[in-house]
């Protein structure tokens, strides 16, 4: 297939081109060409924001929209494109309002979320863009994402504190729920889609089953073979300026994903590969200042 992939110069714009690539498709991906490019695939040079007429001459049986993050995003993309067949937009979990019941399922209505706000909204305005547009679109909505070559200040964060033999700072008793999909499943998943085309939009997808933030920090430690001392924060401290997530309590119901795919990839197999590929590639991480607040003020 010649697949076009927006962005694929970071975490899963980037995996999602190689992976594609591997497999043996012509995946162009569509990016300013500031940061390097991944062996094996073709660089259309340009700004989504203003493309023009750069993607007219081409044609795709697949487009993999990981970097849709607004309507005009959408809008400046499909007003560039020639001709197209499957396309596949990477949203987020963030478009249900956060007081809808759990878990939350496809079928529930969309609305601002007070925890993630213009992100999620934006991404709202985003897949209304795009389904107005093209009605036959798939829409993929996860929840964290975890795996090689996550950039983002999130495992790479705990394995930073488990490799320096640090205590971890936990917020309250540290059973706040989280859920991940791994990024290779993620592009597995859209394979299942490319080859299946099933009669269903929308997907949710993720992990069956969600942990708490103890749960998911002592598994990060066991990669490198150590336990956590943990240390647990009074609420009234800001959970963000020392840990990596929200304080959002939600689940996603990811049963249609897994009538479709049952078989993913292991917690613990991925948050190996996301250390292998962290050690590697430690100026790559996104950091922020977690380690410099909990010295400075816990």
């Amino acid at each position: 297939m010649k697949i076009l992939v927006t962005g694929g110069t970071i975490f899963v714009s980037r995996f999602t081109a190689e992976y594609f690539a591997a497999k043996g498709h012509e995946v162009f991906v569509l990016n300013r060409g500031t940061r390097p490019q991944s062996d094996g695939v073709t660089l259309i040079k340009a700004d989504r924001h203003a493309l023009g007429d750069t993607l007219k001459g081409y044609s795709f049986d697949a487009v993999i929209d990981v970097c849709a993050y607004n309507e005009t995003d959408i809008r400046n993309l499909l007003d560039s494109l020639g001709e197209f067949g499957s396309y596949i937009m990477i949203s987020s979990s963030a478009v249900y309002p956060e007081t809808l019941p759990k878990p939350f399922n496809e079928s529930q209505e969309i609305g601002a979320n007070g925890i993630w706000g213009k992100y999620g909204t934006d991404k709202i305005a985003a897949e209304r863009a795009l389904t107005e547009r093209v009605p036959d679109a798939y829409i993929l909505r996860p929840p964290y994402l975890c795996g090689r070559m996550n950039n983002l200040y999130r495992e790479a964060f705990v394995f930073e504190c488990a490799e320096r033999s640090l205590p971890f700072y936990l917020p309250n008793d540290g059973g706040l729920p989280l859920q991940f999909f791994d990024v290779e499943d993620l592009c597995r998943f859209v394979e299942v889609m490319l080859e299946k085309k099933p009669a269903q939009r929308i997907f949710n997808v993720g992990y069956p089953e969600s942990m708490t933030a103890h749960n998911w920090v002592r598994r990060c430690y066991a990669v490198l073979e150590r336990r956590p001392v943990f240390v647990y924060v009074d609420g009234a401290i800001p959970q963000r300026s020392y840990f990596p997530f929200y304080d959002y309590d939600y689940k996603l119901d990811v049963s249609a994903m897994t009538e479709l795919m049952p078989t993913l990839k292991p917690l613990d197999e991925s948050l190996r590969q996301s250390y292998e590929w962290y050690a590697e590639n430690r100026e790559l991480i996104t950091r922020k200042p977690l380690l410099d607040y909990i010295s400075e003020n816990l």
